[in-house]
Order: C-alpha cells, then structure tokens, then sequence
C-alpha cells in the first residue's frame, strides 16, 4: 500500500481546503518544492500533487513548479483542472508520471479511452470525488446522479485501474477518512482505490491496508499540522508493528 503525501497547490503555494471550500484555506508553505524535497527525504515514494487553480478554473502557472518537483526522481501523481486532452498532454509532458480526471471522466468519458489507448492504464487515474453519497465535479462544487460505485463501475469498463476516492465532507477535517465506503469501493469494482479526505491516524491506515482492497492512501492535513508523521503512516502502510 503506498502513502502519498498531498501538496496542494494554490497561487504557487502550498495550502489545504476544508471541504473543498475555496474560502476556508489554510497555507502551509511557500515553496511547493521544499515540501516535496521534505516528504522524499522521509521516505515517500510517491507524491500527490493538486493544482488547485486549475480545480476552479483559474489562470496558473502551477504546472512549473510539477515540472521542478518531478525532476526530484519521485514519480508525481497530478490532478486538477485536466479537462482535455492537451491538458494531460502538456501535465504528463511535465513529468506526471500519473494523471488523475475527475470532472473531463464524467462529462467526457471519450477522452478517458483516447488518454488510456495513448498512455495505458498504470499512468491514468479517475477521481471519484463524493458528497452526500453523490460524485462531484467542477472542484467540488457541483453533484451529479451518479454513486461513487456506479461510476466506478463505468469506468472500469472503459480500462481504468486506478481510482482516488475522496469524501468530500471529511476532506481536511481530520475527523478521519470514509474507511468502510473505501473499502466497500474497492469489493465492488475492483479498482485499485487510493484513499483521500481526511485520512489521519495509523488505526485508519492500517484498516485500509488489512482490507487487502485500497492500494495506498493520499494524506494532507494531518501530515502538515503534525497528527501523523510519514513515518508512522509509511510503517502502517507497510503493516509494520512499530506503526503503533
């Protein structure tokens, strides 16, 4: 099971939001790229990177700072604001090794098929991001018809394997993750489901890992503000008991 530590990218700093909410942000640093460089040097080896501008349809320059991460040897998983083709196309020509489509996957699901024809599945993630049971598109804020499952299930017959699922309702809460919903995913698609929203305590990773169902789990906030350590949560993905 794989850890990724969470550097969510907004106005070229790093940030976290309650919820989703564009209006309940929290900072956390400056420099995208220190964060990285401190997350591999504890032991990451992979790191998940959100353009968040690019989430609420913003003018950025955020894919520079993926182009200066990536080049730290660590395979970056990206995502945010990828609703078309030459989007994934200028990201993975910016060093993602993976792509994560959230909003383009359910309005578009053409494109999914043409970006796994052109890249294959390992490099091609969906997000299925849920409130109130419901999959949300366009950074979070508009819900369609569709369950978390339903839509993984389309999904994976179009190609897919790998998914990242967040509860949008617990995302930088740090009330812990949807543990039983994640799981409960992965049994009925069988996707490789990362987990995301909320994640904070090596009981909840543990869990996850003992499920034999979830292949990682993307953590954010409770790294930042110092609830888990990535060393602990590395250890737990692991199944060490020095987790503990």
């Amino acid at each position: 099971m794989i850890i990724y530590p969470s550097i969510d990218i907004r106005g070229g700093k790093v940030v976290r939001l309650k919820e989703g909410d564009p209006n309940r942000q929290i900072t956390f640093s400056d420099d995208p790229l220190a964060a990285a460089k401190n997350w591999i040097d504890q032991g990451a080896r992979w790191i998940h990177m959100v353009n968040l501008d690019g989430t609420f349809a913003q003018a950025n320059n955020n894919t520079t700072i993926l182009e200066n991460v990536a080049r730290l040897g660590v395979p970056v998983q990206f995502g945010g604001g990828l609703r078309s083709l030459d989007n994934i196309i200028q990201a993975i020509n910016q060093g993602a090794a993976r792509v994560v489509l959230g909003t383009v996957a359910v309005e578009q699901p053409a494109i999914v098929t043409q970006a796994l024809d052109r890249w294959g599945a390992e490099m091609i993630c969906v997000a299925l991001d849920a409130r109130d049971g419901k999959v949300s598109v366009r950074g979070w804020q508009e819900k369609t018809g569709l369950t978390p499952v339903e839509f993984g299930q389309q999904m994976v017959d179009l190609g897919i394997k790998h998914a990242l699922y967040t509860d949008v309702n617990r995302d930088g809460g740090l009330a812990g993750s949807n543990v039983e919903g994640t799981i409960a995913l992965g049994q009925q698609t069988g996707l490789q489901v990362i987990a995301s929203g909320g994640v904070t305590t090596v009981e909840e990773i543990s869990s996850l890992r003992r499920s034999g169902k979830v292949a990682g789990a993307v953590i954010g906030m409770a790294l930042y503000e110092g609830r888990i350590t990535l060393e602990k949560a590395l250890l737990a993905a692991a199944g060490d008991s020095n987790a503990d």
